[in-house]
């Protein structure tokens, strides 16, 4: 998603999270051979600035803590490559190097600032990395800041997807000019849950799930049935909107103006900025989506916060095996007819 003034221990901070996993107990009987006892492993760590829980099951409770251990360490990897608060990630070198040199970059982050440039032609600059420009916001802790008129007149021209020059042959990446700056918050967070997922997979894990606050990832199914997934009313986000039952390879992906805000003058100031005007978007509270695969919902939640609920429609009619969900901020409530048909009632 669109952020600025990200905390620096992390990619991205939630306060509140749309997708919530909705788990039952931890052993039961059955499983991959006649009288296997099916055991679960849960655990919760810091990462990317938030929470990251972990829910596994299989016949082997200690390889699958160590396949915990390994998806969790591939993950902050990562988070190192990508975090513009590390000093020594490839993103922060990136942003020395703006207008100076292109610097190379491993594959992995190649990929990401690949998807970050389909998704903003998509789009149309509704999503856009180079929001790393506007510096002067703070949603963090310490002093909320609100920047005036002139601070980010004077930073709106550097905000430039088309000035992110990427050359996958050489593998490197160049921002056109001096003062410009990436901000991978609002689309590295999924591919980097994906590939702990991955990672899990590899050790032989078969059924899991990973929630990064708030975005989830599933596979397999827990104790043998779909995982549950409760979605938030971004309106009032101590109620439930429904619940998605997802079997087997998934992902529930969240954007919202709930998850990181202040108010300044009565008026809510919140993390997902407007490429186009630096200041947060408006007419859309939350934005859901379901779907197979990373790759078809990465970015596209903040991307709908920005273009606003009609390109939401406009984007369920073209891609009709995607799930969305977008509350607007004048109250009501649009679902596409994929996300209609998942959707079951909260249980009583």
């Amino acid at each position: 998603m669109q952020q600025a003034s990200l905390p620096p221990q992390g990619l991205s901070r939630r306060r509140m999270v749309m997708a919530l996993p909705l788990l039952g107990g931890a052993v039961w009987g059955g499983g991959a051979s006649a009288g296997a006892r099916v055991v679960s492993e849960r655990s919760s760590r810091p990462l990317m600035g938030t929470q990251v829980d972990m829910a596994v099951e299989g016949v082997d409770g200690p390889q699958l803590r160590r396949a915990m251990d390994r998806s969790y360490a591939e993950m902050q990897r990562l988070e190192a490559l990508m975090s513009r608060y590390q000093p020594r990630s490839v993103v922060s070198r990136i942003n020395l190097a703006a207008g100076i040199v292109p610097v190379a970059v491993p594959p992995e982050v190649m990929a990401v600032l690949q998807s970050a440039q389909r998704v903003s032609a998509v789009s149309r600059g509704g999503f856009d990395v180079t929001v790393g420009a506007f510096k002067s916001w703070n949603f963090g802790p310490g002093d909320k800041v609100v920047p005036g008129a002139r601070e980010i007149a004077r930073q709106l021209p550097l905000v430039d997807a088309r000035s992110l020059v990427l050359d996958a042959a050489a593998g490197t990446a160049f921002l056109a000019r001096q003062g410009m700056a990436l901000d991978l918050g609002g689309i590295a967070k999924l591919p980097i849950l994906e590939a702990g997922m991955n990672m899990l997979r590899s050790e032989g894990v078969e059924n899991a799930m990973i929630n990064g606050g708030g975005d989830v990832l599933t596979h397999g199914l827990w104790q043998g049935r779909p995982w549950r997934v409760g979605l938030r009313d971004p309106r009032s986000p101590e109620r439930l909107l429904g619940v998605v039952a997802v079997a087997g390879a998934g992902v529930v992906a969240s954007s919202g103006d709930y998850e990181r805000f202040f108010f300044h003058q009565g008026q809510r100031q919140h993390h997902v900025l407007n490429p186009r005007t630096g200041r947060p978007a408006s007419g859309v509270h939350g934005v859901s989506l379901v779907a197979r695969d990373v790759a078809a919902v990465n970015g596209l939640g903040a991307a709908l916060m920005v273009q606003g609920p009609q390109a939401g429609r406009a984007l369920a009619q073209r891609m009709p095996g995607l799930a969305v969900l977008i509350a607007g901020q004048d109250g009501g409530v649009w679902q596409s007819t994929a996300m209609s048909a998942l959707l079951e009632p909260v249980p009583s």
